[in-house]
């Protein structure tokens, strides 16, 4: 059984998804970021950062549980458990899927992060940031547009590269994109959701979603760990 310290945000969404499509029995630990779950004691000796989502696996390495933090090695960890959504010999194939992994762990996530905090989320409309990051976020779009074309999935075969980039591609709007400027990535969108278990994770823990436009001062706080 894996424990799955969650809320549904596009970083959660890619572990359920993952979980999903390889069918490993999991259970929700809800983690409220409005009430700053993610800074408690406990969850600080799971997630050093602090950070959703994290998991422990109760069949770990040797039987034995093990915690992991960080989206992309739990990603990379599920996969090489199971021998699924990556190629397990090192190659051409793998390289690609860890390629496209990094780029969104270290681009398409965290720019498109920012550029969602800044035209939704900041109290300060700050305009060189919200232009700043909105051109980033359409300059990723158009790597992401470029690489799809001809392709049913991104590195390839279907992966974890696909799991990880697809939940930063809801919210659009936020981060001043029209998805229409790129056709490839619409289309790719598309193939995801006629996947049941990329709706099922999606889907997983509606429940628990916040309304986090109404937050008051001390939530929003507690949310970006502002003193």
């Amino acid at each position: 059984m894996i424990d799955l310290y969650y809320t549904p945000t596009p970083n959660g969404h890619k572990i359920t998804i993952a979980l999903e499509e390889l069918a490993l029995p999991y259970k929700l630990r809800h983690v409220n970021l409005g009430q700053g779950d993610q800074f408690a004691p406990d969850f600080l000796k799971i997630s050093p950062n602090n950070k959703i989502p994290a998991i422990v696996d109760h069949d770990g390495f040797d039987g034995k549980p093990v915690s992991i933090f960080e989206t992309g090695a739990i990603l990379i960890y599920l996969a090489e458990k199971t021998g699924k959504l990556m190629p397990c010999k090192v190659g051409l194939e793998r390289k690609t899927v860890l390629e496209w992994l990094m780029w969104q762990m270290g681009g398409f996530g965290p720019m498109l992060g920012q550029a969602h905090h800044f035209n939704f989320y900041a109290n300060d409309r700050i305009d060189y940031a919200m232009k700043r990051y909105s051109n980033e976020a359409n300059r990723l779009y158009d790597v992401l547009d470029r690489q799809l074309a001809g392709k049913l999935f991104v590195a390839g075969d279907y992966s974890i590269a696909d799991i990880a980039i697809f939940p930063w591609t809801r919210n659009t709007d936020r981060q001043n994109v029209n998805i229409d400027d790129y056709l490839n990535v619409k289309k790719w969108r598309r193939r995801m959701f006629t996947r049941p278990a990329v709706v099922a994770g999606m889907k997983v823990g509606a429940e628990f979603r916040e309304d986090l436009s109404n937050l008051n001062e001390v939530e929003w706080k507690k949310l970006f760990g502002v003193d």
